[in-house]
């Protein structure tokens, strides 16, 4: 093999051009060019951005933020080679800075002889600072093109200083229809696919398996791979039951504490919030089926109850509470029933966050005003000393009054006639609202009667 064969990376390209029958499906049936490529139009459609980019050879430093068997690898592969560039892969969680350097000073001579590099680290939100750090000035000077993939947000998971280095790109979840299309052609391609065994696939099989993937190429051809091993020695018809088979457990893309965890308790809570009582149930589904702490989930209800219901139903308190309570008591899978009441019970209350937004407007005027004193009336007078000062002087006992009401001032002077809590007429709130408005009334007439005296 000559010098400048070693140059370039075989693995990739060979599996590629020249796949290797023993390997896996996934990776024979690996696309090549765009057309080939399933899904993310958004970015490699005609006339999209990145297609845009690597046609006019105008191809920068990347990063692809998406799901796992989304493409990642897949795409930076294809682009490599449209521009028949030198392709080199790392994994962060196997390489070190070492590693990084020795493809840089390759990258640089490869440079010399007029040929790019791209360098492909998958995982990169798993690099730490400093081997992130020593990416950058290579990348900036353009030893090599870039392309970062990350199931993570990068928002948080990459450095500021490299990420502003590359274009983001958001590979989407991929939808059934692209799926079906990579089962299919996985199973006609007689060179790299399955074709030449003459496998027979239903329908509804098919679509079973395209939906059943959850957006995972890679997970619809290794189940598609093991549905063929198992008819195999048959009559190489593949039914809906060995593919259900074949998947055997279904993975979720969902990590307890990644963007995925984030974004469906987001997605409960606003449901709950919006009153879709179903989508509600669903949501909580999908994270307890995902795996989720249900006591994590339980805690969350509490907070829904007094954040979004608050005094329009006093009651979903409660219920919130007896959920928690009832999970903690019996465990899963009976305890996640009293969840799902709960969600029911919360996702139909009459909705007011009068009781949040009133909390707020208070401990922004209690951090605002500092140690405001309490006013002379209202505070405790337990000794000779303090009833001497003025302490409780003047205080009326609300229970010894007409209709139980002083109206005597309780705020701070630098705060009177504040009102932090503003009633809806939404619930129970609405019989608040009225109490309150009557009391005013009240405050009112006696501020009135003691004018003239």
């Amino acid at each position: 093999m000559s010098e400048d064969e070693e140059l370039i990376e075989p693995d990739l390209f060979d599996r590629v051009e020249k796949p290797d029958t023993t390997a896996p499906l996934a990776d024979r049936i690996r696309p090549r060019t765009l057309e080939e490529f399933a899904g993310q139009r958004h970015i490699i459609g005609e006339g999209a951005l990145l297609r845009r980019m690597v046609e006019q050879d105008r191809l920068v430093s990347l990063l692809f933020w998406g799901p796992p068997g989304t493409g990642k690898t897949t795409l930076a592969f294809v682009l490599a080679r449209m521009l028949n560039a030198r392709f080199v892969t790392m994994s962060a969680v196997t390489s070190g800075v070492k590693d990084v350097k020795a493809v840089i000073e390759r990258a640089a001579m490869e440079k010399r002889r007029g040929r790019r590099t791209i360098l492909f680290i998958d995982e990169i939100h798993r690099f730490n600072k400093a081997q992130q750090d020593a990416l950058l000035p290579h990348v900036e000077r353009g030893t090599v093109i870039f392309i970062g993939a990350t199931t993570e947000n990068p928002s948080f998971d990459v450095n500021s200083a490299l990420l502003s280095r590359c274009r983001v790109f958001v590979l989407k979840q991929l939808l059934p229809e692209d799926i079906e299309q990579i089962v299919r052609r996985a199973l006609a391609d007689r060179d790299r696919g399955l074709g030449g065994l003459e496998f027979v696939m239903d329908d509804d099989a098919v679509d079973a398996l395209a939906k059943l993937a959850d957006g995972d190429a890679r997970i619809a051809l290794n189940a598609l791979e093991a549905a063929a091993n198992v008819v195999a020695a048959g009559d190489r018809h593949i039914t809906k039951q060995v593919i259900i088979e074949a998947l055997q457990q279904r993975t979720y893309d969902y990590d307890r504490a990644g963007e995925g965890h984030y974004n469906l308790i987001s997605a409960l809570h606003k449901s709950v919030r919006s009153s879709d009582v179903n989508a509600a149930l669903y949501w909580l589904a999908r994270m307890l089926d995902a795996g989720e702490d249900p006591r994590y989930l339980a805690r969350r209800m509490v907070r829904m109850a007094v954040e979004d219901i608050g005094l329009t139903d006093p009651r979903a308190l409660s219920v919130a509470l007896a959920a928690h309570e009832t999970y903690h008591m019996l465990g899963s899978p009976e305890g996640e029933l009293a969840l799902a009441e709960a969600v029911i019970y919360l996702a139909t209350a009459p909705k007011s966050n009068a009781t949040y937004v009133a909390f707020g407007k208070a401990m922004a005027d209690a951090r605002e005003f500092g140690s405001l004193p309490v006013p002379l009336h209202i505070r405790n007078a337990p000794t000779k000393l303090m009833k001497d000062l003025g302490y409780g002087d003047g205080y009326q006992y609300d229970h010894d009054l007409p209709d139980r009401f002083s109206g005597q001032q309780c705020l701070p002077d630098e705060l009177a006639g504040r009102e932090y809590y503003e009633p809806t007429e939404q619930g129970y709130e609405k019989t608040v609202a009225e109490r309150m408005r009557w009391w005013a009334e009240l405050r009112e007439k006696l501020k009135g009667e003691k004018s003239e005296e």
